[in-house]
């Protein structure tokens, strides 16, 4: 029995699922976002699936932890489409401003920014429009959004609020053993 060689042009099993698996982790349906990988699930109500897609990443980008999951992210930028459906300017803001970096994405590297591939990339164009007020306003939102996660607390070592608690010179603030 012979075994045929696939053309060097044909791509291998390992690039196919390699490629298949980068595009299946997060699904675009309707108007939810599903992430098969992590198994969870976002719905968008008043932006694009596309644009909450897009903020997914792009918190990821400003705020780089390998160990957070993106449902975390996804978390995190779900205020945005909440804002959104109150006030007209958010979205707008919003949505002009992951247009304009897809385009960007678009024109330097032939794919939306959600799809370039190298987090290098990703943020040499994000340091482009770092003091855009879309970019200030993404920014600034996630950094309480994202943060204030309970459960993410004690994958960064933080406690909790100590006010409930007496404060922190009861709460381990005198336990340095190297001061």
């Amino acid at each position: 029995m012979t075994h045929k060689t696939p053309p060097a042009s044909a791509p291998n099993r390992r690039d196919f699922l390699a490629q298949t698996a980068a595009v299946s982790t997060i699904i675009i349906s309707g108007t939810a976002l599903i992430n098969q990988g992590e198994a969870w699930g976002l719905e968008a109500k008043n932006l694009k699936p596309e644009t909450m897609r897009t903020l997914i990443k792009l918190a990821r980008d400003i705020y780089p932890h390998d160990r957070l999951a993106d449902r975390f992210y996804a978390e995190g930028v779900k205020s945005f489409d909440a804002k959104a459906g109150t006030d007209p300017k958010t979205k707008t803001l919003i949505e002009t401003g992951v247009a304009a970096l897809d385009k960007s994405a678009s024109a330097k590297h032939r794919v939306p920014y959600a799809a370039v591939g190298w987090e290098a990339e990703r943020v040499a164009l994000l340091k482009a429009i770092e003091t855009t007020p879309f970019f200030q306003a993404v920014r600034g939102t996630l950094v309480v959004s994202l943060y204030n996660q309970k459960e993410l607390w004690p994958l960064f070592g933080y406690e909790g609020e100590s006010a409930i608690h007496g404060g922190y010179i009861n709460r381990g603030f005198n336990d340095l053993k190297w001061l």
